[in-house]
């Protein structure tokens, strides 16, 4: 059996698997009832979102997926066959790019209810460790979504880039995968980093000194982000996991190096 991490003891840089997560929320009624509510939240606001943005985006890039080469030589059969190959990843990324900016949208708006379950795990799980906060104003409020859309608007430069890096091919793809990874993790580890009101380039400087475990919270997301559709509902229901799970992971990173000051 897997040892769980010991609340007792502020937690060391050890990595939480999401499996522990997932049992954590399970165990602890407040945070499975909040993460239904932001889940509910999460899903229509992400539909509404994606079903805006879809059409936009098949717009940009319905001309590269339309447009055959010639196939009368031989090597009008090689241009041909990558373009096959490249009209499939640019579709398949263009749905990821759709999904991005109808979620983005979502983001923004219930970023306030993903920081109070970010930071109810985190009073949990640190205990006596636990940072406390500033009490909850309407001001804070305000400052959580401006937050998010500092992130969101920060994630439609990531896409309009991805965009034009996916042209180029497989080499493009593969950038566009850790561009939407990286980017992930920004957006999960933004809830602690903000409790804490840090500012943007700490947030991204957080990302560079932690980038292995900056990479494993973000993968699952860019992975789900790549089916259409189905996308929508798969994040939505993980997001609070996720939440969490960035929240564990991160404030045992921070309580490590605190311990080492």
């Amino acid at each position: 059996m897997q040892k769980q991490p010991n609340v007792n003891h502020p937690p060391v840089a050890q990595w939480i698997p999401l499996s522990y997560s997932l049992g954590f929320i399970f165990r602890k009624k407040q945070l499975l009832g909040w993460s239904f509510l932001l889940i509910l939240l999460t899903m229509a606001l992400t539909w509404i979102g994606y079903m805006i943005t879809v059409d936009f985006v098949e717009d940009l890039t319905e001309k590269f997926v339309s447009t055959a080469p010639a196939t009368e030589s031989i090597w009008g059969w090689i241009k041909y066959i990558g373009w096959v190959v490249g009209s499939w990843l640019v579709v398949i990324v263009s749905k990821i790019v759709a999904f991005y900016l109808a979620f983005l949208l979502a983001y923004s708006i219930s970023t306030p209810g993903y920081v109070f379950l970010s930071a109810a795990a985190e009073k949990l799980h640190a205990g006596e460790y636990f940072d406390a906060d500033a009490n909850l104003t309407i001001i804070s409020f305000f400052v959580d979504i401006f937050e998010g859309i500092k992130i969101a608007f920060f994630g439609i430069l990531v896409t309009f880039i991805a965009l034009f890096v996916n042209f180029i091919p497989v080499v493009g793809q593969a950038a566009v995968f850790f561009l939407y990874t990286y980017y992930s993790a920004l957006m999960f580890m933004d809830y602690p980093a903000s409790r804490r009101r840090w500012s943007f380039k700490r947030k991204i400087d957080w990302l560079k000194t932690h980038s292995s475990p900056s990479f494993r919270i973000g993968v699952l997301p860019a992975l789900v982000s790549m089916v259409p559709i189905l996308n929508i509902f798969a994040i939505a229901i993980l997001f609070p996991i996720l939440t969490v799970h960035t929240t564990l992971n991160f404030t045992a990173i921070e309580l490590a190096n605190t311990r080492k000051r």
